[in-house]
């Protein structure tokens, strides 16, 4: 029975969670973004391209 009680009042466990939480959250908000910049430095260099070959 005392090893219930321990186990439930160490927070260890969920710290570690939150911390992994974290991380995805910040990795999921790191690849939506440079998914965005990938998208508009692409369009820029086929703009420049473009321009290149038409003069």
């Amino acid at each position: 029975m005392t090893f219930l009680r321990k186990l439930a009042g160490d927070r260890r466990g969920a710290t570690a969670i939150e911390y992994g939480l974290i991380a995805a959250l910040i990795a999921v908000a790191a690849i939506g973004a440079m998914s965005t910049l990938g998208t508009k430095l692409k369009n820029t260099f086929t703009n420049v391209s473009n321009n290149m070959n038409a003069q």
